[in-house]
């Protein structure tokens, strides 16, 4: 009976944190499929790609007016300021367009900003093969761009600064490896700067190299910035019932992961004036965009809000001097992609925490290994979700076991205790004393049931979590109508099975010793939770579905089992 009422009351929790999620998620901005242009195809064209604004002029900026003193005795805590939105928008110059085997980017001549990003191999969905995902964009409120540039009192360009560029269109060729786009800015003191982006193939990493050349005939003294300014807004194709963090994320000697909301972005403040090596970044659903300093590179983070519109997460360097006559590089890593756990732990110490199991991470990591081990020799997500739902459902066979041995015996009991309810009636002291005899004597312990299934918790939690972040499930096929394991069913039959299949274990183990209040709540669940899980990804309701249809089969062999034993006097 214990076990019913901690099932029942884990599973109304359950309820209303999802219809309180619900709720949220429907007053937060959503990236409206309108915002989407110039849709790019995930294969090459032949001829080479047209750029869309070479013929845009440059815009006039007051490229000085909003950025702090950069002299060489500035506080290493300097951030730039940012320049203000015209129209909804931010100020463009002309167009770059690079286009890799996996990338697709534009690159605006006013701050060498990286202003627009599309994934070549994701889809926007199964539905739009030919469109690639646009996960980076400079238009409000859909607004995330990635931007850098140097500080300095004697000349530097910073993200309001108009670079030149001798070519507008590029695009990784058969046979080539990388792509170099140089864009080069002078001042009348003898100071050039050459920011260069550098693309590899198959490489979501691009190289950010800013090279500042000394003719000025004295030492130029100056700092480099990263940042990432983004909007509040959700991605294209979030499910509104599954939460999932949006926002930005830093990493420190100290902090290996630390996530900060939108909200708290304006107060965040860094435990350290500096730290060497860590990033930051911007995260959403399966995918990141982060910047990575050198691992000995001292740098300051700070993050800031920006009239409510859009936010930013960035790293200031410390100062370096170029002496009159020579040149010096920094260098910084750009990644732009999905949260792919091996090309991230290759690129950066802990940047696969992006990839956020919460606190369960422990439990969720290996669960994660052993999904993708099953998946290398099975070939196929929803058959790798199965096995490992049966491979935990073996694990903890023993601990399911004794939780349904007890359930088992304490609905043998119930007929005592509705004996005992009616005996005594409204005497709740004398009842409850009679029950706590009536355990004694049976050498019934109430509560033996629930510890076993609490111990499984943690583990389904984490398995949750799994299936939700990872990106290897976007647009898994299963098989039969289940084309893509990341979103609802179309047809809602694994909603409907895993409903069925709530419904025959509150048959099978329903007990008659609840009230009837209890017993309608417990009735009316199957019909709730399928309302809810026709919303859900359709990995998770297949996990849901035969860890399930196990859960029954091993309760109706043991209560079988433990029904056809002698009675006892």
């Amino acid at each position: 009976m214990e076990t019913q009422r901690l099932f029942l009351f884990i599973s109304l929790s359950l309820v209303v944190l999802l219809m309180w999620e619900a709720w949220n998620r429907d007053n937060t901005p959503v990236i409206s499929p309108n915002a989407i242009v110039n849709s790019r195809s995930d294969s090459a064209p032949a001829a080479p790609i047209e750029p869309r604004s070479t013929n845009m002029p440059a815009t006039s900026v007051d490229a000085k007016a909003d950025l702090p003193s950069a002299s060489p005795q500035t506080e290493l805590t300097a951030a730039p300021k940012e320049e203000t939105t015209t129209k909804g928008s931010l100020k463009t110059g002309q167009r770059i367009r690079v286009m890799t085997d996996v990338l697709d980017v534009d690159i605006d001549t006013v701050g060498g900003d990286l202003r627009k990003a599309y994934l070549i191999k994701y889809p926007v969905s199964l539905e739009e093969p030919e469109n690639a995902f646009p996960f980076m964009g400079d238009e409000l409120p859909q607004l995330f761009i990635a931007q850098s540039g140097l500080l300095s009192k004697a000349g530097a360009p910073d993200h309001h600064a108009v670079y030149q560029s001798s070519e507008f269109k590029y695009q990784l060729g058969v046979g080539e490896n990388e792509i170099r786009v140089p864009l080069t800015w002078t001042n009348a003191e003898g100071i050039m700067v050459t920011k260069t982006y550098v693309f590899k193939r198959d490489s979501y990493v691009i190289e950010v190299i800013h090279t500042v050349e000394n003719q000025s005939g004295q030492a130029w003294t100056g700092r480099v910035y990263r940042q990432l300014q983004r909007g509040e807004y959700d991605e294209l194709g979030k499910s509104r019932m599954i939460y999932t963090f949006t926002g930005a994320a830093v990493s420190t000697p100290d902090k290996p992961y630390e996530k900060i909301d939108f909200d708290e972005i304006g107060e965040w403040k860094a435990e350290q004036s500096y730290s060497k090596g860590g990033w930051v970044a911007m995260l959403q659903h399966y995918f990141v965009t982060a910047w990575i300093p050198g691992k000995d590179e001292a740098n300051h983070i700070y993050t800031r809000n920006i009239n409510n519109t859009s936010y930013s997460v960035g790293m200031t360097g410390s100062e370096q001097e170029v002496k009159a006559g020579e040149s010096l590089d920094f260098t910084t890593q750009l990644y732009v992609g999905p949260k792919d756990q091996a090309r991230l732990q290759d690129i950066e110490d802990n940047l696969k925490l992006t990839v956020d199991y919460g606190f369960l991470t422990f439990i969720a990591q290996p669960l994660f290994w052993l999904l993708q081990k099953i998946h290398e020799y099975v070939g196929n997500w929803g058959w790798s979700i199965i096995f490992v739902t049966i491979i935990i459902k073996l694990v903890f066979y023993k601990l399911s076991a004794a939780s349904y041995r007890s359930m088992a015996n304490m609905r043998k009991l119930a007929p005592k205790f509705q004996s005992i309810r009616e005996r005594y009636g409204d005497d709740r002291q004398r009842m409850s004393q009679a029950m706590m005899e009536l355990y004694k004597k049976e050498k019934a312990n109430p509560f033996s049931g629930c510890w076993p299934m609490l111990v499984q918790i943690p583990v389904f939690i984490s398995l949750y979590w799994v299936l939700l972040e990872s990106v290897e499930l976007r647009q898994a096929p299963f098989m039969l109508w289940i084309h893509d394991l990341s979103v609802k069913d179309p047809y809602y039959i694994l909603p409907l099975l895993m409903g069925a299949s709530m419904f025959i274990q509150h048959k099978i183990s329903a007990n008659p010793g609840l009230d009837p209040m209890q017993q309608k709540i417990m009735q009316y669940l199957p019909i709730i939770f399928t309302l809810f899980f026709m919303l859900f990804p359709a990995g998770l309701v297949l996990y849901w579905v035969v860890n399930n249809v196990l859960s029954i089969t091993q309760q109706w062999y043991i209560m079988r089992k433990i029904e056809n034993e002698p009675k006892r006097n």
